[in-house]
């Protein structure tokens, strides 16, 4: 298990402001794991956004340093739960087989915000998922996606019969259910290698919210998007802590935590990041040269929303056998989106 750093501990890169005050102040400095690059939304703005919620919570007593590039985003569940850092995030779909509940959210057809999405992912999975105990070994912090996925392509897609065929970047879960269902060749590769992959012509597409045309840089070598309203999936992500880190901290700070930060309150303010950052990776496009946005036809729509409805009775199928209410849950999430 990581130790403490007790008091003097200086954060370890300038993606986390953390003010001096408060980082000398702090007994308990936690070091947090991160995959993006260093200016993705992921590291400017949701880590910040952790850090000040813990201070606050823990008048000062708990920081955080951000460290980057100490594993690949697949390891970071096993990095966690070794304790070779305190704090993460992960990506549901890098290790199929791990998590099934998690595609629930993913699914095509949600109407909503990505900040609705990730607080009616939350409730969603204190009333049912949870029961599936996926995130044993590590203790679960928030629940969030990312904003609707559209195809990313550097030749313009403008008819969704012309993804058959096309060498697309998909991550798993639902998106790679989705990539099948439309004749796309799926290539798993990380989000980090994403720009590179289309730099070589590895793959001919990836398919990512709007923040990627920012966070990744694809308005260089991606320069047309094709979108379907509410995207072909949403991403399925959670922040995850050590237990041992958070068992040894003192009781009242672990329930200032619990009560102020983790859960409801981290996954709402995560999501509405992603939205601001979709918002600006959507600028971004519009804004250089030579991108283009391409919206699906209605007669594209009527076909998706066909293979849409595949895709959720397999996904309602494969949760249900997890021992899950699929159909509640699923229920409750539309039920909440809607609300928010």
């Amino acid at each position: 298990m990581v130790k403490f750093t007790k008091l003097g501990t200086l954060l370890a890169s300038a993606a986390l402001a953390v003010s001096g005050a408060a980082a000398f102040a702090a007994d308990y400095t936690l070091t947090i794991s991160s995959w993006a690059p260093p200016t993705h939304g992921i590291n400017a703005k949701m880590w910040p956004k952790f850090v000040e919620m813990v201070e606050e919570a823990t008048d000062g007593k708990v920081t955080a340093e951000l460290k980057l590039g100490i594993a690949p985003p697949p390891a970071q569940m096993d990095l966690i739960q070794d304790g070779a850092a305190d704090a993460s995030i992960i990506f549901h779909g890098y290790q199929p087989g791990r998590f099934v509940t998690t595609k629930l959210i993913e699914l095509p057809g949600y109407e909503g915000s990505a900040e609705a999405a990730s607080v009616a992912y939350w409730r969603a999975y204190e009333n049912y998922l949870s029961k599936a105990n996926e995130h044993r070994g590590v203790k679960l912090i928030a629940l969030h996606t990312h904003g609707p996925a559209q195809l990313h392509s550097n030749a313009a897609v403008t008819d969704m019969s012309q993804i058959s065929g096309l060498k697309v970047r998909i991550p798993g879960g639902v998106g790679g259910d989705v990539g099948a269902a439309l004749g796309a060749t799926g290539i798993k590769v990380p989000a980090p290698k994403v720009y590179e992959t289309l730099a070589s012509n590895a793959a001919d597409g990836v398919v990512m919210p709007f923040e990627s045309r920012k966070g990744f840089k694809l308005t260089e070598v991606a320069k047309n998007v094709y979108e379907v309203p509410g995207g072909l999936y949403r991403g399925s992500f959670a922040f995850i802590m050590n237990e041992d880190t958070f068992a040894d901290l003192p009781a009242d700070i672990q329930a200032a935590l619990d009560e102020k930060v983790f859960g409801e309150p981290l996954s709402r303010e995560i999501g509405k990041i992603w939205d601001e950052i979709d918002g600006i990776g959507r600028e971004a496009t519009q804004s250089t040269d030579g991108n283009a946005i391409n919206a699906a036809s209605d007669a594209d729509l009527e076909k998706f929303n066909a293979i849409a409805e595949e895709v959720r009775a397999k996904v309602l199928a494969e949760v249900a056998e997890a021992g899950i209410d699929a159909q509640a849950a699923y229920d409750q999430i539309k039920s909440d989106m809607a609300a928010n």
